[in-house]
């Protein structure tokens, strides 16, 4: 009846911007391409490349890197596989998005990489992907994998299965991640910082320093940053409880999203938790140096030693962890109504690996 009511000319210009809004939401569909040679799998969404898991041996877990917003944008840092300039080049086993521990067994899966002398490899973990069970292109892009969780005598601790669903519009890209771990042995996630679904940020999504930082590169170079001086870093942290900045770390939240501009665009990007998570709402390894982390098994360190959570696998049994990311970008961030309404549809999911 509204539209009945109004002029031909008026009628036509709505009818036009219910069809550009419904064209800027349009899904766009998603090809998973295997390259078993290069140890890869390349995710587009539309024709733009979106993301790849990259899987060699060589980097001691399998991550996606690098991920891009729908415009092309990188939203992760470069370093230490591609550099960019002005990128830091501190933790080096910071490499895109990636899911691991500090501490299962006494073994550090979290901080491994090329910069470990070897005479100290033993005390860290290797993730190594065996296989890619399912590739599969259309409106939602399917790729899973299996992988085992080793110490160095190649002797496994967890077998991994995860699957990822790939998502996308004109401005939006989603990830889906359900990852299971099954225990080969008694196995103990001992609460700890560095854990355990992990993302380094693009440089301008730091925090601007207030204060002189120092970063160490990979052949242990310090480099000296002056407050002030880093001009591309503009970003902040948000969280559903309302935390902001530096205050969203070691704080419990359902979503948490890092925010800012990158080029003439607002970047965000949101972690949502899923309730049937362990230990929900997660807590937030959010640094304003650009990891940004959720972490349900770093209770002890959060809470400064009031309470801990460690969570023990016998042998034969499995864990379940779900997340969504969501990476956008536009005039405007995504809105407290908009992740908290994602967060809710994410919730009603019913995510598993099979």
């Amino acid at each position: 009846m509204q539209l009945s009511s109004l002029s031909g000319a008026g009628a036509l210009l709505l009818a036009l911007a219910c069809i550009s809004s419904a064209e800027a939401q349009k899904t766009e569909q998603v090809r998973v391409v295997k390259d078993p040679k290069a140890k890869k799998v390349d995710v587009f969404v539309g024709k733009q490349l979106f993301t790849t898991l990259l899987y060699p041996d060589t980097l001691e877990k399998p991550v996606l890197y690098p991920l891009r917003a729908a415009n092309g944008t990188v939203v992760t840092r470069g370093f230490p596989v591609a550099p960019k300039p002005g990128d830091p080049t501190d933790h080096p086993h910071h490499l895109g998005l990636w899911f691991n521990f500090e501490n299962v067994n006494g073994l550090d899966f979290w901080n491994n990489s090329y910069a470990i002398p070897a005479e100290k490899k033993s005390a860290y973990g290797w993730i190594k992907t065996d296989r890619i069970t399912t590739t599969t292109s259309g409106p939602v892009g399917v790729l899973a994998y299996h992988a085992n969780w080793t110490n160095q005598k190649n002797e496994v601790l967890l077998e991994e299965t995860t699957k990822y669903e790939f998502s996308g519009t004109d401005r939006e890209r989603t990830i889906d991640r359900v990852t299971t771990l099954k225990a080969n042995t008694e196995v103990t996630f001992t609460d700890a910082k560095d854990g355990l679904l992990g993302l380094r940020v693009a440089h301008e999504l730091q925090i601007p320093s207030d204060k002189d930082e120092k970063f160490t590169d990979d052949k242990g170079n310090v480099t000296v940053v002056k407050a002030g001086t880093d001009r591309a870093a503009n970003g902040t942290y948000l969280t559903s409880t309302g935390k902001r900045g530096n205050d969203a770390w070691s704080t419990r939240a359902a979503w948490c999203k890092v925010y800012g501009k990158m080029g003439p665009d607002s970047i965000s990007i949101a972690i949502l938790d899923h309730p049937k998570n362990p230990n929900y709402p997660t807590y937030w390894h959010a640094r304003g140096y650009g990891l940004f982390a959720a972490n349900p098994l770093g209770e002890k360190v959060f809470t400064n030693g009031a309470t801990a959570k460690n969570l023990q696998l016998k042998k034969g049994e499995s864990v379940t962890f779900r997340y969504r990311v969501l990476i956008d970008e536009g005039s405007k961030t995504l809105s407290t109504k908009q992740l908290n309404d994602a967060a809710a549809d994410f919730a009603k999911k019913n995510v598993a690996v099979k």
